[in-house]
């Protein structure tokens, strides 16, 4: 009996701090980028579609995110940008399987990624 109690303790104790880690990596900031293997055209959806729901004026000529003008870069700020927008959820960084939650922050220069 003794020993099935302490099993249980152990159960309760280790749920606990999964639990615990669970809420650890949940508190960890993450950014959404454009996956390198994508295609070009879902990259362009991908732009389309964020900027069509957030301001994306960071990505204009002049501003601080325009360069590298490139696609693969002005995709991963406006993702990352709908992402930060709507909550950071995985979900919000799929964009068709062409998204990429990252835990090291994409910032360069005066480009700050939210």
């Amino acid at each position: 009996m003794a020993k099935a109690l302490v099993s249980v303790y152990l159960l309760v104790f280790l749920c606990f701090r999964s639990g615990e880690l669970v809420e650890m990596v949940n508190a960890q900031k993450t950014w959404c980028v454009a996956k390198p293997s994508s295609e070009q055209a879902a990259l362009m959806a991908n732009v389309d579609y964020a900027c069509s729901q957030v301001d994306c004026q960071i990505l204009q000529k002049g501003c601080p995110c325009s360069y590298p003008d490139n696609l693969i870069n002005h995709a991963s700020v406006a993702m990352n940008l709908y992402y930060s927008a709507n909550g950071r959820n995985w979900w919000n960084c799929d964009f068709r399987k062409s998204g990429l939650v990252v835990m090291t922050d994409p910032s360069y220069g005066d480009c700050k990624y939210e």
